[in-house]
């Protein structure tokens, strides 16, 4: 099968020519459109400016990190180079939907949308500021001439037993992806602080999260939805596998009351989008329903997960190697992108032809 890309005024057009033995005169010619749908961890997008009632201390200029202007817009230039490509190997539009994690308020993604590499794609923002202790946020960034925005809900995440507990809202925003209905969930899920005592916090991010899943199929059973986020769980820990039910088992899918979690499979083959102590995880997911994992072709379904982990996004040498290039290490300035690699799902839908 040869795949021949060709750029197109709204998506990536492509035709798949399948030849049957070495009869080239019986083949079949059908055109595609895709969409690349992405996520990122963009690692601490601060301002230099002290927002009230935020510990942002360190990332002002008289702070830890000596955060000042320099070092603001050096990150904005990397992080906008890195969106500028993502998915663009398969379709030149890079991110129609793009859910971002870890940035403080509102302003640093105005300047991040605005940067040259990425704005003439004119990407609208979905942001909402919620109670982070740290005043971190996740939001949303959209290309309006793919995505039409609808509504958008933040559910913010209570522990009964923990009132101070403050951490991200999760961000669900409906519209409509090339003429069909999608539901994102936009998550960064408790860190990993504290050990075993946090994988509680997880598990009630979970749950939150399947009960936004829950409520949208117990309307629309075949809804189109898509979680993507920083879950800073592994595909098979338990907050995945088995609060929200996720998989990549074909089987599973098929029988019911499973969600489909490509990162699965990619995660079982060492494939991860940070690294700790030499071990690779995989905490950037997308997990989607069913009706998106199809073999059908006719609406917008899965296609393909990829890691997007270039050789220049990451550490060239040294104890590092190949980690991801972040902004920060040790209390050193590294001028890089993020601690973790982006991660993106491509869909793909049969045009008619007459």
């Amino acid at each position: 099968m040869t795949v021949y890309i060709r750029n197109a005024t709204a998506v990536a057009l492509f035709f798949l020519f399948a030849c049957a033995g070495n009869n080239v005169a019986a083949q079949t010619e059908r055109q595609y459109e895709m969409a690349c749908v992405a996520f990122y961890n963009l690692e601490n997008l601060f301002d230099t400016i002290h927002q009230e009632g935020v510990n942002d201390y360190e990332f002002l200029p008289d702070g830890k990190n000596q955060w000042n202007s320099e070092k603001y817009w050096s990150k904005i230039n990397n992080l906008a180079k890195v969106i500028s490509q993502i998915g663009t190997a398969s379709t030149p539009t890079g991110p129609v939907v793009l859910g971002v994690s870890e940035i403080e308020n509102r302003m640093p993604l105005e300047d991040l949308v605005n940067d040259p590499q990425i704005k003439a794609r004119n990407y609208q923002i979905v942001h909402h500021d919620g109670p982070d202790a740290r005043g971190v946020d996740v939001a949303l960034l959209y290309n309006p001439a793919f995505f039409v925005l609808d509504t958008f809900l933040t559910y913010p995440l209570t522990i009964p037993d923990q009132p101070d507990f403050k951490t991200r809202e999760q961000l669900l925003v409906k519209g409509d992806l090339l003429g069909e209905e999608f539901h994102f969930i936009v998550v960064h899920w408790p860190s990993r602080l504290g050990g075993d005592a946090s994988r509680s916090l997880r598990v009630a991010a979970a749950t939150l999260s399947k009960h936004i899943f829950d409520s949208i199929m117990a309307i629309k059973p075949d809804a189109k939805i898509i979680l993507m986020g920083d879950m800073n769980d592994d595909p098979t820990d338990e907050s995945i596998a088995k609060v929200l039910n996720a998989t990549s088992d074909k089987k599973k899918i098929a029988a019911g009351s499973y969600l489909f979690n490509p990162s699965e499979a990619l995660y079982k083959n060492g494939i991860g989008s940070l690294a700790y102590r030499d071990t690779w995880n995989l905490f950037d997911q997308m997990i989607m329903t069913p009706s998106i994992y199809s073999d059908s072709r006719e609406t917008l379904s899965y296609y393909q997960f990829k890691v997007f982990n270039e050789k220049w996004l990451r550490n060239q040498s040294g104890r590092y190697k190949d980690y991801p290039l972040r902004t920060f290490a040790g209390g050193a300035w590294l001028n890089g992108y993020s601690d973790h690699f982006p991660v993106y799902t491509l869909l793909i839908r049969e045009l008619k032809t007459e």
